[in-house]
């Protein structure tokens, strides 16, 4: 069995690279192995998945996914941590590092099919689309955020806080939350709780209306939420009345508001627009 790494190792491991985690780029170091456990478990990997993980850190869940999968991309911003990680993990033929931002990252070898990591909180939201949108391989993942970003992520139309990124997140995948982690599991220790989110591939709501046209409208429909979507979509539409036609066309409500539609509705409302 794989020794993961503890508390005591974490911070030996930080010491010896001289390695303090910073806030700028969103670092909190797991260091529970049980937690680690937990979270390989739930990602429900098959032995010939790829896994893409970003922000590896100092290696405490990419020395978990090693034995269970067949490839492991580990996608660390930080040049000092990338050119360690290596090492920490005894140099596996199955591990690539990439000391790259994730949100440049347009295409791996072997092509991913999972999404595994205890992201940073900060680029949690941007780093999932981008690389959902980027990698089409990946058809499964699980992703520890920040519990308020987990419960944005899988909120659904009507609740108070469905929002760009439940629409956005819905458009690549179907998702769920999968669970809370207490802050403890961190060096430093976070003054929030974390959540897991699992999500599954599947395929966007029409195959005849872009991506960038139906996220246009998203990001328009929530720019101004507390306004109807006759008044919200004035910009985007070309004025209220155009609006007002457009969501009448689509068969939407032009009194609703953002939060009443799902991605199916937000796609209509792109289509009608481009076939004005």
């Amino acid at each position: 069995m794989t020794k993961l790494l503890g508390p005591a190792e974490i911070r030996e491991l930080a010491e010896r690279l001289g390695v303090a985690p910073t806030k700028k780029r969103g670092q909190n170091f797991l260091h529970d192995p049980n937690t680690i456990r937990r979270i390989v478990s739930a990602a429900s990997l098959r032995e010939d998945d790829v896994v893409v993980e970003v922000g590896p850190g100092l290696g405490s869940l990419t020395l978990g996914l090693l034995p269970v999968a067949r490839h492991v991309h580990a996608v660390e911003i930080d040049a000092k941590l990338a050119t360690a990680l290596g090492e920490t993990c005894g140099h596996p033929a199955n591990l690539t590092v990439h000391n790259v931002d994730a949100l440049k990252v347009d295409g791996l070898d072997p092509a991913p099919t999972a999404l595994v990591s205890n992201l940073p909180y900060n680029v949690a939201v941007p780093v999932i689309l981008h690389l959902l949108a980027a990698l089409p391989t990946i058809r499964q993942g699980l992703v520890m955020v920040q519990k308020e970003v987990a419960d944005r992520l899988t909120a659904k139309p009507g609740s108070r806080i469905y929002g760009v990124p439940s629409v956005k997140l819905a458009w690549h995948a179907d998702a769920r939350l999968a669970g809370r982690v207490p802050p403890a599991v961190f060096w430093p220790v976070p003054n929030v709780d974390s959540g897991l989110v699992a999500f599954a591939r599947r395929e966007p709501p029409a195959s005849d209306v872009p991506r960038k046209a139906v996220f246009e409208v998203i990001d328009a429909a929530f720019a101004q939420r507390r306004k109807t979507l006759r008044a919200a979509l004035a910009g985007w539409a070309g004025g209220a009345a155009e609006a007002e036609r457009l969501l009448r066309q689509a068969g939407i409500d032009p009194g609703a508001r953002g939060e009443q539609l799902d991605v199916a509705d937000f796609t209509d409302l792109a289509r009608v627009r481009l076939l004005r």
